[in-house]
């Protein structure tokens, strides 16, 4: 599946993907129209989850439960979730608001996440389980190897532990530097310990940059 489009013939009620593809915020400005999808989007996500669980833990039954969380994690946060929103078009056929469009709605992580969750939601609803597993093994699962091929755990998580085994205190992050208009963002952000400036990152939201700035003090320690 390449677009978001190709999904409309498998639904049987249409109203199903309609109301996924509804953020809260076109529902404000269309009274009694139909409901938002944070309902599927919740739903979606139980139904994301365990099945990404059932896989992974399927899939590698020598591994240790740090290590199948540490994978899921991978697998199904903001950022990922976003990326595969991205490759679908998602952010081309969502209903919302004006203010929210023009704020870079269309674009923004975390709102195309949600509606990822709220699609597979629906589609369990219309569809059951079979093909909500295709749509996930197909968009999500088939990332594995390539999840596997990289640290695992993120930057802020390695910094962490690596702070911590030498008696340290934890890392604080601190933007130095905030640019840009609302839709287009660039924060500057500086970690350190006890004082010690570790690393800098820069990114369009507090926690890419938080994530480069940590990425840039491993490099560095």
């Amino acid at each position: 599946m390449t677009d978001i489009s190709e999904l409309k013939p498998i639904f049987k009620n249409q109203d199903l993907l309609t109301q996924a593809l509804t953020h809260k915020s076109w529902v404000n400005e269309h009274k009694n129209q139909r409901e938002s999808n944070e309902r599927l989007e919740f739903l979606g996500d139980a139904v994301l989850e365990f099945i990404v669980s059932k896989e992974i833990y399927e899939r590698h039954p020598d591994k240790e439960e740090g290590f199948l969380t540490a994978l899921r994690a991978n697998l199904v946060n903001t950022q990922n979730l976003a990326n595969i929103a991205k490759k679908l078009n998602v952010g081309k056929v969502i209903f919302l608001a004006k203010g929210e469009e023009d704020g870079g709605g269309r674009e923004n992580s975390s709102l195309l996440a949600d509606t990822v969750e709220a699609i597979i939601g629906a589609l369990f609803l219309d569809q059951g389980v079979k093909p909500v597993y295709e749509f996930i093994k197909e968009h999500i699962i088939a990332e594995i190897p390539e999840k596997l091929s990289k640290p695992l755990k993120d930057a802020k998580s390695r910094l962490q532990e690596y702070i911590q085994s030498q008696k340290l205190p934890t890392p604080k992050y601190k933007v130095i530097e905030e640019s840009g208009p609302d839709h287009n963002k660039k924060f500057i952000v500086e970690v350190s310990v006890k004082g010690r400036h570790l690393g800098q990152g820069e990114g369009k939201s507090k926690s890419t940059a938080e994530q480069k700035a940590a990425d840039n003090a491993l490099s560095r320690l």
